[in-house]
C-alpha cells in the first residue's frame, strides 16, 4: 500500500497494536504528514492497550513533537493519564497547556480537577476552579460535577453544596458526588436527604448508602436498603458481607455470602478477614480452601489471620507454600509484614535476617511499614541495636513505630531509653495509644520502678487512653514484685472491668516470689475459676505451700494436677541468637 495521506488515515481508523501504530508513525514522519500525528495520538487513546510505562513514554514523545499542538490532543492526553491513575502527570500536562497558549477543553479541565481530588491537591484544585469561569465552563455538567467531587473529597462540603446547588443541569454522577461527600464526612442524616432526592438512582447511589450505614455499624438499615435495591452489583453484596463481618455477625455475613449469585476475590477475602477478626481461624481456613483460584491477596489474608490469632507456625507454613515454584505467586510487602509478625511471636531472629536478604534480592523496597515490622521482631529477639538502626532510618515515625521501640526497650531492660523515646514521641505531637503504654509500663516493671509506673498508669487518661486489663496486669505484677500486696489487691478491686486470669496470675506469681500464702490462695482460687485447665497456677500455689512447709497442701495439689492429667512443661526460650 502506498503510504500516502488517505491510505494512512484509512489504516489509523482500524484497530491496531502498538507496534502497528509505530510502523504507521514512521511514514508519517518521513513523508512530512505532520497533521496525521494528532490522529495517531487519538488512536492510542482509544485503543484497548494495557497501560504501561512504554505507552506513557510513547504518548509523551508524540505529544511534545507535534508541529502544531492543538488543545484537543492535549486535552485527550490529560484525560488519558487521569483515567489511568497518573494524576501528577495529568496535572503536569495541564500546566503545560497554559504555557503553550492553548485553551483547555472541558475534558482537560474535568480530568485535571479529578486528579486534584484524588491526590488531595487543594491549591491546584482551587486554582483550576478559578479558571472554570475564565474559560466559560460554568455550564458544563462534567466540569461542575468534577468540582463537586473535588470539594467533597477535600471535606469542604459547604463549597461542594454551593457548586452543586448552582448547577443548571445535574446527572446521576453529580448526585452521587455530593452524596459521597456527605457519607465521607459521616453526615448520614444529610446523606439520606440527598439520596431520597436523587431522581434516577443507579447502583452506585444504592451502594453508597448501603456502605455508609454498614460503615457506622447500622446493619439493620443497611440490610433494609439492600433488600430494596432494584439492581445489585458485586459491590452491593460485598458491602453487606464486610459490614456484618466488622460487627462480628459472621452468621449473617455467611448467609449473604452463600446467597451471592457471583462471588469475586473481594467476597472471599472479606469472609476470611471477618472470621479472622472473630478469632475463628478454622472457619477462615475453610473459606480459603474453598477458593478455586488463589492469588497473593488471598494468601495474605490467610497468613495475616494466622499471625493475628497467635498461630505463627501455621502462618510461616503457608508462606512456605507461596515460595514453591509450582504455586507461582510473588509475595508482596503485605505478605512479608505478616510473616515478620509471625516470626516475632516465635522470636526467630534468623528469619528476619533472611527476609532482609530476600527483599534485597527480589527488589522489594524496605518501606516504613516493613521496617517497623522488622524492628518489632529485632527488639523481641533482643537485637535492640539493629532495631535502633531501622527506627532512625524511617522516613516517617508514627505511633506504631514508637510503640514498637518503647516496648522493645522495655522488654530489654532499657527503662531510661523507653522514657526518652516516649517523651520524644509526645513532643513531636504523636499521641500515644494503648500499646505505647503497655511498652512503657513493661519498661518500668522490668526495672522495678514503682513510682514511675504509678505516674505512667495515672497519666493514661491525659492522652485519652483507657487502661485495659493488660495494663492492670502489668501494674499488679510491678506492685506484687515490690512486695506491695495491699496496693496490688486494692488496684484489682478498683478495676472497672472483671479482672482477667492474667491479673490474678500476676498477683499469684508475686506471692510465690514472696511466699505470701494467704494472698496466694485468693489469687489461685480466682485463677482456677477463670482458667481451670492451666497447670501453671496449680504448680505456683503448690510451690508456695512447699516454701511455707505446708507439705500436706502441696501434696494435695500435686494429686489434683495428676488427676487432671497435667504434666510439668520443661522450661524453654523462644529467643534465638544469630
Amino acid at each position: 500500500m502506498n503510504p500516502n495521506g488517505p491510505n494512512l488515515v484509512f489504516l489509523l481508523n482500524k484497530s491496531l497494536t502498538l507496534n502497528q501504530l509505530k510502523q504507521i508513525h514512521a511514514p508519517i514522519i518521513t513523508n512530512g504528514l505532520n497533521e496525521l500525528q494528532s490522529l495517531l495520538l487519538r488512536q492510542v487513546f482509544h485503543s484497548n492497550f494495557t497501560y504501561s510505562r512504554t505507552i506513557a513514554q510513547y504518548v509523551h514523545q508524540i505529544l511534545h513533537n507535534l508541529q502544531n499542538p492543538d488543545d484537543f490532543s492535549w486535552g485527550c492526553a490529560i484525560r488519558f493519564f487521569s483515567l489511568h491513575f497518573q494524576y501528577k502527570t495529568a496535572l503536569s500536562l495541564y500546566v503545560q497547556i497554559k504555557r503553550l497558549g492553548l485553551c483547555p477543553t472541558s475534558f482537560a479541565v474535568s480530568s485535571a480537577l479529578k486528579a486534584c481530588a484524588r491526590i488531595v491537591h487543594k491549591v491546584g484544585g482551587i486554582s483550576i476552579h478559578a479558571q472554570v469561569h475564565k474559560y466559560g465552563f460554568f455550564g458544563c455538567v462534567y466540569v461542575q460535577t468534577a468540582l463537586v467531587d473535588l470539594y467533597s473529597k477535600l471535606g469542604d462540603m459547604e463549597t461542594a453544596r454551593k457548586v452543586f446547588d448552582g448547577m443548571t443541569e445535574k446527572n446521576v454522577v453529580s448526585w452521587n458526588s455530593i452524596l459521597s461527600g456527605y457519607l465521607k464526612a459521616g453526615n448520614m442524616e444529610e446523606a439520606q436527604v440527598v439520596f431520597d432526592e436523587i431522581p434516577n438512582k443507579d447502583v452506585v447511589s444504592w451502594n453508597s448508602m448501603v456502605s455508609g450505614y454498614a460503615r457506622i455499624g447500622n446493619m439493620d438499615k443497611a440490610f433494609f436498603l439492600f433488600q430494596q435495591m432494584p439492581e445489585r452489583s458485586s459491590a452491593s453484596w460485598n458491602a453487606m458481607i464486610s459490614g456484618f463481618a466488622d460487627c462480628g455477625r459472621m452468621e449473617s455475613a455467611q448467609s449473604i455470602f452463600d446467597s451471592m449469585p457471583l462471588r469475586n476475590k473481594v467476597s472471599w477475602i472479606a469472609m476470611i478477614s471477618g472470621y479472622s477478626k472473630c478469632g475463628n481461624v478454622e472457619s477462615a481456613r475453610q473459606v480459603f480452601d474453598q477458593m478455586s483460584e488463589k492469588d497473593v491477596l488471598s494468601f495474605n489474608a490467610m497468613i495475616a489471620c494466622y499471625a493475628q490469632n497467635s498461630q505463627p507456625k501455621d502462618a510461616l507454613e503457608l508462606f512456605n507454600q507461596i515460595l514453591k515454584r509450582e504455586v507461582n505467586i510473588q509475595p508482596n510487602e503485605m505478605t512479608l509484614a505478616s510473616v515478620i509478625s509471625a516470626s516475632s511471636q516465635l522470636g526467630d531472629l534468623k528469619f528476619g535476617l533472611w527476609i532482609e536478604t530476600y527483599m534485597s534480592k527480589d527488589g522489594i523496597e524496605l518501606d516504613d511499614h516493613l521496617a517497623t515490622a522488622l524492628l518489632d521482631l529485632y527488639t523481641k529477639c533482643g537485637d535492640i541495636e539493629r532495631a535502633y538502626k531501622l527506627f532512625h532510618g524511617l522516613k516517617k515515625r508514627d505511633v506504631v513505630a514508637y510503640s514498637a521501640m518503647i516496648l522493645g526497650c522495655g522488654i530489654n531492660g532499657k527503662a531510661v531509653d523507653a522514657t526518652k523515646m516516649f517523651e520524644e514521641m509526645v513532643s513531636t505531637q504523636i499521641c500515644p495509644n494503648s500499646i505505647t503504654y503497655t511498652g512503657l509500663l513493661t519498661a518500668y516493671n522490668h526495672a522495678g520502678l514503682v513510682e514511675e509506673g504509678y505516674r505512667c498508669f495515672n497519666s493514661m487518661n491525659d492522652h485519652g487512653v483507657v487502661p485495659s486489663g493488660d495494663h492492670y496486669g502489668i501494674m499488679v505484677d510491678l506492685l506484687g514484685r515490690a512486695g506491695q500486696f495491699d496496693k496490688a489487691l486494692e488496684l484489682i478491686r478498683s478495676m472497672p472491668m472483671q479482672p482477667q486470669a492474667g491479673v490474678w496470675g500476676a498477683l499469684l506469681l508475686a506471692c510465690s516470689l514472696h511466699n505470701n500464702v494467704e494472698l496466694g490462695e485468693i489469687a489461685a482460687q480466682n485463677c482456677f475459676k477463670l482458667e481451670p485447665d492451666k497447670s501453671g497456677y496449680y504448680a505456683l500455689l503448690a510451690n508456695i505451700y512447699a516454701s511455707a512447709e505446708r507439705w500436706d497442701d502441696a501434696r494435695r495439689l500435686r494429686k489434683v494436677m495428676e488427676k487432671k492429667g497435667f504434666t510439668k512443661i520443661p522450661g524453654c526460650s523462644w529467643m534465638q541468637s544469630i
